[in-house]
């Protein structure tokens, strides 16, 4: 897989960085743009942006290229799964919790109508 997702000679490196650290940080905004009522496409804007900071913490940290078309893929493309994930269960829990009169839940990433 080195090459293909990663270019750090080892494979915790990118676990480290792209999947804990921007993971987690990924899933925080996630959870404030749910919490907050914004819309999918700021969080998207804002995704972006953090794979840049992860994209310079490889750079920084590990030698790692910063401006790699390749890699900042890669690491935008994990980052958002992590923000769409938190994203759309923090809004489930928002739909079901404010509205339980309209909606149930029906798993931990959608609702539906009574």
């Amino acid at each position: 897989m080195q090459g293909i997702l990663y270019e750090e000679p080892s494979a915790m490196q990118f676990v480290f960085i792209t999947l804990v650290i921007g993971g987690w940080t990924a899933w925080r905004a996630g959870k404030a743009c749910a919490e907050t009522w914004r819309k999918p496409h700021v969080l998207a804007l804002y995704t972006l942006l953090l794979a840049v900071g992860v994209r310079f913490l490889h750079f920084a940290l590990f030698g790692g290229t910063f401006l790699s078309p390749h890699y900042y893929l890669v690491d935008a493309a994990i980052l958002l799964a992590f923000s769409f994930a938190a994203y759309r269960f923090t809004r489930t829990n928002q739909m079901t919790t404010a509205y339980y009169w309209l909606y149930k839940k029906t798993s931990p990433f959608s609702w539906a109508e009574k």
